[in-house]
């Protein structure tokens, strides 16, 4: 599927899934530093990695946010595609608003989810259609993930359009709704889910207002990791998620910056060369902060 035809399904359904987006050599050295951030699958099932503890019982104790301890993770975030494919969908200069990686091992808790929207934490308002007020999330898979393995199931916005902003969580028939965020979804939204499952690479870009869910994990000593990501507008001040500057002092900042392209950078807010920002004083300053970033691209052609 082309980029045209992704943005047309995007907008169609809500969503849109793209297996192998991302080809096996672009993922490569990413894989290869999963270590760094999680256990392998025996590690886990084994109990011979000590971090194992720490994703029992809590399906989302298995995050980390970017920057990530491997540079090469935090790469696939602004991967040349990625980026192509979120500009194609918003129609728009495009910036990263959040960033995760998630390790899922089978039995490690319940990670079987009701039917949701993500619009309450990435948006301080509600989901628009809109042109230029749109938002898109990404699920990014690291490994296969089949069925097995706890693949995110969705639902077309042809089943769900004339739904309110609340409630958000739409639980199954006969299951008890605890506030005014949670309501009953009927048996006809959960037939109606298409399984995003697919090899590693698949990238399933969907619209924080798209209904989705986690599915549980039956693979026997099984782990899935993937990364979601969420992209807006650069002007789009109401969806948000995380301030980087909060993030730049730390080691991972810098060895990411280091290593990204003005393009890659300009999606987590650095101004793109040629901009009035770049001058010699700005300039300077920066050699100091980043030693080893080339300025070059930055630099005044007159």
């Amino acid at each position: 599927m082309d980029l045209k035809d992704a943005a047309q399904a995007w907008r169609t359904d809500g969503f849109v899934i793209l297996p192998g987006f991302l080809p096996a050599d672009e993922l490569a050295s990413a894989v290869q530093e999963l270590d760094l951030l999680f256990p392998s699958a025996d590690g886990f099932h084994d109990g011979t990695d000590p971090r194992h503890e720490r994703f029992i019982g809590d399906e989302f104790a298995g995050i980390d946010t970017f920057p990530f301890a491997g540079t090469e993770i935090s790469l696939v975030a602004v991967n040349h595609r990625i980026l192509e494919l979120a500009e194609a969908l918003l129609d728009d200069d495009v910036h990263l608003y959040g960033a995760e990686a998630w390790a899922k091992y089978t039995g490690a808790c319940d990670y079987d989810q009701a039917l949701h929207r993500d619009y309450l934490n990435h948006t301080v308002l509600v989901p628009s259609t809109t042109p230029g007020c749109r938002q898109v999330e990404m699920f990014v898979f690291l490994n296969d993930v089949p069925d097995e393995l706890g693949p995110p199931h969705l639902v077309s916005r042809k089943h769900t359009a004339g739904l309110p902003a609340v409630p958000n969580w739409l639980l199954r028939p006969g299951q008890e709704t605890a506030d005014r965020f949670t309501g009953d979804a009927g048996p006809e939204l959960y037939e109606a889910e298409v399984s995003g499952a697919g090899p590693a690479g698949t990238v399933i870009a969907f619209e924080p207002g798209t209904f989705h869910r986690g599915t549980q994990l039956t693979a026997p000593r099984g782990a899935r990791y993937s990364m979601h990501l969420g992209f807006r507008p650069p002007a789009l001040q109401w969806g948000q998620r995380v301030a980087w500057a909060a993030k730049s002092f730390t080691t991972e900042w810098v060895e990411f910056v280091n290593r990204a392209t003005p393009r890659q950078l300009q999606a987590l807010g650095f101004p793109p060369p040629g901009h009035q920002y770049w001058t010699p004083e700005t300039l300077a300053g920066m050699a100091l902060r980043y030693p080893r970033l080339d300025l070059l691209p930055w630099q005044p052609t007159n």
